[in-house]
């Protein structure tokens, strides 16, 4: 997370030189700080399970979530600012516990894990999911036709049908990439971004320009959810085109594309937020977590 929010500059995102009026890059530092028990406490919960003492539907995936979400309103007065991040990295943690307790890092059975925790959430889990979004308040969260968040009678259906989570992120991967990676098992993280950031940085030696250049080429083929709730479908493919152009003069690594990506966040921040690729902030964060399991260090 702290990777993630200091590389500069990811157009349209809060980084190091740039705030949005009421979330600024010191509420993200606090985040990241406040949430290190939360992942402990996953990855302890992941290590029992190796051990045959937690099975992973007892995991409580959605309690961990909801937890993670009030340490982060509890350390900080701004806006929402980690609620996807803590969604792709809280089963990542519970994962990476239960992989590392069994070995060293193998990429392979920690996706096999993510699977298993993914498809063995329970309706309680998609409970304390759906308290963290109302109490994170995300932007641009609309109205459902399938159970809305903000809806109380959806909580007593969940109940009584013992809807899991991972049903209902079934439903929202169709608007929403974070529930995606869900039920596609971080495709994005492990297939898209991960080598992607992995061979950028093994040309550049540089962490800074490999988490960038990432960040564009996640955001070229993926378009930002969070975009599109904000402002709709065709801003969004409008985003994901010019940093596609601005990845292929070589974003950061070449003199013409850095200019080009110190224009895209001058212009998306002249929307103030609503052109915020914040979706595609979380889905990096997910990439850097795999690669630190993978051995990469600052």
């Amino acid at each position: 997370m702290l990777l993630e929010v200091s590389a500069y500059p990811k157009p349209g995102n809060v980084h190091r030189t740039r705030d949005f009026f009421d979330t600024k890059f010191e509420h993200f530092l606090a985040s990241a700080v406040a949430l290190n028990p939360c992942w402990n406490k996953a990855a302890y919960r992941g290590f029992l399970i190796s051990l045959g003492k937690l099975s992973f539907s007892s995991l409580n995936i959605g309690e961990l979530i909801k937890e993670g979400v009030e340490r982060v309103k509890a350390w900080h007065s701004g806006g929402n600012t980690s609620l996807g991040t803590i969604m792709l990295l809280m089963p990542i943690a519970a994962a990476a516990g239960k992989t590392l307790a069994e070995g060293e890092f193998n990429e392979k059975i920690l996706r096999r894990n993510l699977k298993l925790i993914a498809e063995s959430s329970t309706f309680m889990d998609a409970i304390n999911v759906y308290k963290a979004i109302n109490l994170a308040k995300p932007g641009g969260l609309g109205k459902s036709k399938f159970l809305d968040v903000k809806n109380e009678s959806s909580l007593n259906e969940i109940i009584e049908k013992k809807i899991s989570l991972f049903e209902i992120l079934k439903f929202s991967s169709s608007y929403d990439s974070i529930s995606l990676e869900w039920v596609e098992n971080f495709k994005i993280t492990f297939e898209l971004g991960l080598p992607f950031f992995i061979n950028e940085l093994n040309e550049s030696k540089d962490l800074n320009i490999a988490i960038v250049n990432t960040y564009l080429k996640v955001l070229s083929e993926v378009y930002d959810t969070l975009i599109i709730r904000k402002a709709g479908v065709e801003k969004a493919i409008e985003v994901s085109k010019k940093a596609r152009e601005v990845l292929e003069a070589g974003g950061l690594k070449t003199i013409e594309g850095k200019k080009l990506v110190f224009k895209f966040d001058e212009e998306l921040a002249k929307y103030k937020g609503k052109l915020n690729p914040g979706s595609t902030a979380d889905l990096i964060s997910s990439i850097l977590a795999i690669a630190i399991l993978k051995g990469v260090r600052p």
